[in-house]
């Protein structure tokens, strides 16, 4: 590990930037919102019956309210119940208007209610769901062949007015007793333990589950079905990972891994996991969000938290292990403290995609996890280059753009940004800054400003000016080299400017950066880098610096021609992230027509020719060796790059192999698939052989491959299939019902490129064999992989409005467009653009102007890299 010096002498007499408008600490009655705050929840006791038969819920809940100022109208949110009832203080009889386009409920009284706690009954009657939102049902197959049906919720963002009416805000923090009424063989959790089962008529039984503690409604969960659990305990913590039924087995790994991770959360945070117990459950299948940290209910997709030896890869164990410590980490920031409002989100998402990359590091070194966030990098800084991007703090004012803020500026730049913080602070005063957070806010909401104060006073510094010029503006500080001799020494002179990709009027930005620079053997630079360039100098004029030493800082770095060749001399002396991160920001400028492509490919050369082996910079070349190769799509030069890529990673296979050491480090492991991917894409005829007799082995015998290979080989032998070997693979996706063997043989057939193919494939994602929750990234991956992006979006406009009816409605917005952005077709890009649903609502537009903006930037990026892509080829690869 790294250690980091204190910045404090650095600071000292500094003119730091501070964006217009800071914002302010939290506040109730002023934080944002959609609700008026003249009432507030205090505590709800809800019960809710379901007819699992008819898909319909009753319900009714009692409701302790406090009266802020006095009012004859109280306003709430519901979205598709209906309310038959509401009655104040037991005599009080409501007049109830509803407006179900604003998912609200007006209560008016005959005269106003006076300031202080009320009692408010109410019954209403409601849908359950098939789409994953809200409460719904999961249909699924069970390990031995019979049909199964899951009660599960999901009420992120803004999906618990689909179970009960209430305040369906983040800052309306209240307590929840929840009774709920179901089969009588259903098994039931919720965030609290259970407190009585009582049986009831007709196969019921009414489950009680004791009182939460104050929180937001969208942490308030129920599961119920056949489910088993593996339980264990942590730190006096009773844990338990539930699966449907015959599954439970597979969730063995993620207890074990939640059992390392909560003693460290508690210690790291320094207030204790406060809830009785913490369960996690495995949904099959139907689950959209991926992963939910509902207070002491964290909810998974079943391929992130089960593991099965015969089938899961060691790609599957790392995923579950960081889901699990990002989950996990949400039960201090997120549950036990609430962002107030939705433009504060990345304080939930960033953190928790920090925090679980940091445990799952601590807990499994030899992942060597931080040097391979350089993925996360190069994708967010690609997102926040455009004009198209946002503030990490942005103003929200819906739901539809609460749902479009869960990107990866809120997970991957929030992430980097507060590992930047830390790494500027020191991991010491971090922690002392997050445990006094905590403390401070317990039970109550936060903004980011709140967390800057708590770092400020554990470090002594003002650590909101120089956060927020990352959190409070948009984009990318680019800090541009030069050096200069001076009486025997070499002067660094850095300056800053916005690094952008495809934007013609970028706004003039300033960052307060704190850069590291440094060189094996020599002493490590610190300093902020504000408007004014800064200096430092080092002893010899020919000693070259690298900036962002160990890629800890979100910025990129620009260094004049005589630098970038000094340090392209000694690259095999710096450690593998220092590579990557050269790598990734000499692509970038060439992306932002600042750099030839030639220096990229130069420098990729310089390192594999020094056998580099490490798994972060070969997945670096190979991710932009991709790129380039879709970038010359229909080019004349398409066959020459593939025969140079093939050149270049061909000894980097030779060293792994197609089989797996007795004695192979876990990253070799891992870099495997992606080598023989990739070379399976630029056509190596003896992988493309090889993979072809390795498929029809599988066939016949499906245990001859081991699982990480076998979505690598049916991936390569399925881009010509004929039609009988698609049916098969076909009929393998429908009949197989563990989720993570679904996808990786439904994504191993979206690389088909026959048109009648790519029209099956679209056909088969919304047939019923992809899980509703999957439908859409399904379609996209076909869009993807199968180099026809056009005939896709062709085929699902025609199919719109029945593929539509499967996907939950925080997934409309987005869904078009992202079908759209793997085109280079202006046609298409109007298409998008002129479509109706395209501007029905404010995501939509922010995911629209998201996906023109990628799409123009990479034609221009397609016409830059084959007009350079031929002269490089005829300057070096004759």
């Amino acid at each position: 590990m790294r250690r980091f010096l204190s910045f404090t002498t650095l600071l000292a007499g500094l003119p730091l930037v501070i964006p217009a408008h800071a914002e302010q600490t939290f506040s109730f009655q002023q934080t944002a919102g959609e609700l008026p705050k003249t009432v507030a929840p205090l505590s709800y006791v809800i019960h809710v019956a379901t007819d699992m038969d008819r898909l319909s819920l009753t319900g009714q809940e009692t409701i302790k309210v406090n009266v802020l100022s006095a009012t004859a109208e109280m306003t709430m949110n519901q979205a598709g119940l209906k309310l038959s009832d509401a009655v104040l203080d037991n005599s009080i009889k409501a007049d109830i208007s509803q407006n179900d386009t604003a998912e609200t409920v007006t209560l008016r009284f005959p005269q106003n209610v006076a300031r202080g706690v009320h009692t408010l009954a109410i019954r209403y009657s409601g849908p359950i769901l098939k789409t994953p939102n809200g409460i719904y049902v999961d249909d699924y197959t069970s390990p031995n062949g019979e049909a199964k049906r899951m009660l599960v919720t999901q009420f992120e963002v803004a999906d618990a007015r689909r179970m009960f009416p209430g305040w369906d805000e983040p800052a309306f923090k209240a307590t929840f007793q929840l009774n709920v009424a179901l089969p009588a063989d259903y098994v039931a959790v919720s965030n609290m333990p259970i407190t009585a089962t009582k049986t009831e008529g007709q196969g019921q039984k009414q489950v009680s589950f004791a009182t939460t503690p104050r929180m937001s409604t969208y942490l308030l969960a129920l599961v119920a079905g056949d489910m088993k659990a593996v339980r264990g305990q942590a730190d006096g913590t009773p844990l338990a990972v539930y699966a449907p039924s015959g599954l439970e087995g597979q969730g063995e790994f993620a207890l074990h891994a939640a059992e390392k991770i909560l003693p460290y959360y508690n210690s790291y945070f320094g207030v204790k996991y406060p809830l009785p117990k913490m369960d996690m459950v495995a949904i099959p299948g139907n689950y959209q969000a991926g992963a939910m940290e509902n207070w002491g209910l964290l909810t998974y997709i079943d391929n992130v938290l089960l593991f099965d030896p015969k089938n899961s890869t060691p790609r599957t164990r790392e995923l579950i292990y960081e889901v699990v410590a990002h989950e996990m980490a949400h039960q201090w920031s997120g549950d036990l403290v609430t962002m107030g409002w939705w433009d504060n989100i990345w304080l939930n998402e960033g953190f928790a995609s920090w925090m679980e990359i940091k445990a799952t590091d601590k807990m499994n070194p030899q992942w060597e996890i931080w040097p391979r966030q350089h993925e996360t990098r190069e994708e967010t800084m690609g997102t926040d280059a455009l004009s198209s991007t946002h503030p990490i703090q942005q103003t929200i004012h819906n739901v539809s753009e609460a749902n479009s803020a869960f990107d990866g500026i809120s997970y991957g730049k929030g992430e980097l940004v507060i590992r930047m913080l830390e790494g500027w602070l020191g991991e010491d005063r971090f922690r002392q800054g997050m445990r006094a957070y905590m403390k401070a806010h317990a039970y109550g909401s936060a903004t980011s400003q709140d967390l800057w104060n708590a770092l400020s006073g554990a470090s002594g510094q003002d650590v909101g000016k120089v956060a927020r010029s990352f959190t409070e503006q948009p984009g990318i500080p680019l800090v541009n080299v030069a050096t200069a001799c001076q009486s025997g020494k070499i002067v660094y002179t850095l300056s800053q400017s916005r690094f952008t990709i495809h934007d013609p009027t970028p706004k003039d930005q300033v960052w307060n950066i704190p850069v590291v620079a440094g060189a094996p053997g020599l002493p490590v630079h610190k300093l902020v880098l504000g408007k004014a360039p800064q200096t430092f100098s080092v002893a010899g004029c020919n000693v070259p610096v690298k900036m962002n030493l160990g890629e800890s800082g979100y910025y990129r770095v620009r260094y004049e021609p005589s630098a970038f060749e000094a340090l392209l001399k000694i690259i095999s002396t710096f450690a593998a992230v220092d590579k990557a991160n050269l790598l990734g920001d000499q692509f970038a400028l060439f992306r932002s027509g600042q750099a030839q492509l030639s220096s990229y490919l130069t420098l990729a050369d310089h390192i594999l020719e020094a056998n580099e082996s490490n798994i972060a910079v070969i997945q670096e070349i190979i991710g932009k060796f991709d790129v380039l190769d879709d970038y010359l799509k229909g080019s004349e030069d398409r066959d020459a790059f593939r025969v140079y890529a093939r050149k270049s990673l061909t000894p980097v296979f030779a060293r792994l192999g197609w089989d797996q050491k007795p004695d192979e480090n876990v990253l070799d492991t891992m870099l495997r698939p992606s080598v023989i991917s990739a070379l399976g894409k630029f056509e190596d005829p003896a992988i493309m052989a090889d993979a072809k007799t390795r498929f029809a082995q599988w066939l016949d015998n499906p245990a001859s491959l081991r699982p990480d290979i076998v979505g690598v080989v049916a991936g390569i032998a399925m881009k010509h299939p004929d039609q009988k070997t698609y049916d098969i693979m076909a009929g393998k996706v429908r009949s197989t019902q563990a989720t993570e063997v679904k996808l990786r043989l439904f994504n191993a057939i979206a690389g088909a490129t026959s048109p009648a193919l790519i029209e099956q494939n679209v056909a088969l994602a919304y047939s019923g064999a992809i899980p509703n929750g999957r439908i859409a990234s399904a379609l996209a991956r076909v869009a993807d992989s199968s180099e026809n992006p056009d005939l896709v979006w062709k085929l699902v406009k025609q199919h719109e409005a029945d593929i539509r009816t499967h996907l939950a409605p925080w997934s409309q917005d987005g869904f078009l467009a992202g079908i759209a952005v793997y085109s280079d077709s202006a046609h298409i890009a109007h298409e998008l653009e002129n479509d109706p649903e395209s501007g029905k609502t404010t995501g939509a537009k922010i995911a629209t102007a998201k996906a023109l903006s990628e799409i123009s930037a990479r034609k221009e990026a397609m016409q830059a890299a084959q007009s350079q892509i031929h002269a490089w080829l005829s300057a070096t690869h004759h």
